[in-house]
């Protein structure tokens, strides 16, 4: 899988799943630029020397050098992510893959819930997807094979995996499914695809700093890699992706509903009568 001559944005690359994800596309040949502020677990303060190090690192991989670069501007910003975008084209002249990967974990209680952690929280992983979309999007159009990455959670997804005190970090990875969606059909006839992750791999998210035994972030690579690949031409998909597994999946319509007036599913006119169907209702569709 080549990607050569190819540009690409990586958020959160200056550690764990991110940095794997830009080692890879930079071995196959792409332009990688590095975004990472330098946050830290609870996605405050910076350090600009975890992005700037990344790159030194990507450099190496290569005798000729692998073309990089760091940024380390704010993604909670629309300014901060145009700003990334338009670096970008001034030192590549192009764009054609989007990977949002920042994020950080973060707990606290609903009845301890404030305004400035939720929306530090949002920040990441709302208002940054849409920023980003936004101010990449008519270069993607420009591209050859466009391709928009981005990154959910098993945690928000599946309720036995929900944890308490993860509330504004599910509100924040479910909003991603959502905009995958929704720039799906808006990047179709444009040839955008659009996609995202959920990734289970142990990194300082999990307070890991050393190499893991298991769930590494090296494993969830091979999938992110092909998601962003030409070869990819699917879109609306979430991948599960952990210790080296993968199984990619997305809501299925059932056969022959007329949206939104006949879900070809079970009627009931009175509460009671729902009641005694309650578990036919409840019973999920599987899709062919």
């Amino acid at each position: 899988m080549d990607f050569s001559g190819r540009t690409a944005i990586v958020t959160g690359a200056g550690r764990g799943l991110g940095l794997s994800y830009a080692r890879a596309l930079a071995r196959r040949g792409a332009q990688v630029v590095i975004s990472d502020c330098g946050s830290d677990g609870s996605g405050s303060g910076a350090d600009d020397s975890v992005a700037h190090d990344a790159v030194r690192a990507l450099r190496a991989l290569r005798a000729s050098g692998a073309r990089a670069l760091a940024d380390t501007a704010d993604l909670g910003t629309e300014a901060g992510c145009q700003g990334l975008v338009q670096r970008t084209l001034e030192a590549f002249g192009s764009l054609d893959i989007l990977i949002h990967n920042a994020g950080w974990v973060g707990y606290q209680a609903l009845e301890q819930t404030d305004a400035g952690f939720l929306e530090r929280m949002l920040g990441i992983n709302l208002y940054a997807p849409i920023w980003l979309a936004r101010h990449a999007w008519p270069h993607l159009r420009q591209s050859a094979a466009p391709r928009l990455l981005l990154t959910t959670s098993d945690r928000a997804l599946y309720p036995e995996y929900a944890q308490p005190g993860l509330l504004a970090y599910c509100a924040g990875k479910m909003a991603q499914v959502g905009i995958m969606n929704a720039l799906g059909q808006e990047g179709a006839e444009h040839g955008i695809r659009v996609n995202a992750v959920s990734p289970v791999a142990k990194t300082r998210m999990w307070g890991v700093s050393e190499e893991p035994p298991e769930l590494k972030p090296d494993w969830v690579t091979p999938g992110v890699l092909f998601l962003v690949s030409e070869q990819c031409q699917d879109s609306g998909y979430i991948l599960r992706a952990s210790n080296g597994q993968f199984s990619a999946w997305r809501p299925q319509e059932a056969p022959g509903v007329d949206y939104p007036r006949d879900l070809k599913r079970i009627a009931a006119a009175t509460p009671e009568q729902f009641a005694r169907r309650w578990g036919q209702i409840k019973q999920p569709f599987i899709g062919a």
